[in-house]
């Protein structure tokens, strides 16, 4: 009964670690469509100003 507790929770601290892990990596992912996104505009936009507009879009968002 102890050891499967132990992998229970062993199991979860492993679980979380992966999602703040790829949590990170699919934001950054996220920010870089946006910016390739942004450049087919009518009035491109310069990276820094992409970068800061959809950063502020994404974070709304959640």
């Amino acid at each position: 009964m102890k050891i499967k507790n132990f992998l229970t929770i062993v199991f979860i601290i492993i679980g979380l670690y992966f999602i703040f892990t790829f949590r990170d990596h699919n934001f950054k992912r996220a920010i870089d469509a946006c910016i390739a996104g942004s450049q087919k505009l009518e009035k491109p936009m310069t990276i820094k100003e992409a970068k800061k507009f959809c950063e502020d879009k994404i974070m709304g968002e959640k």
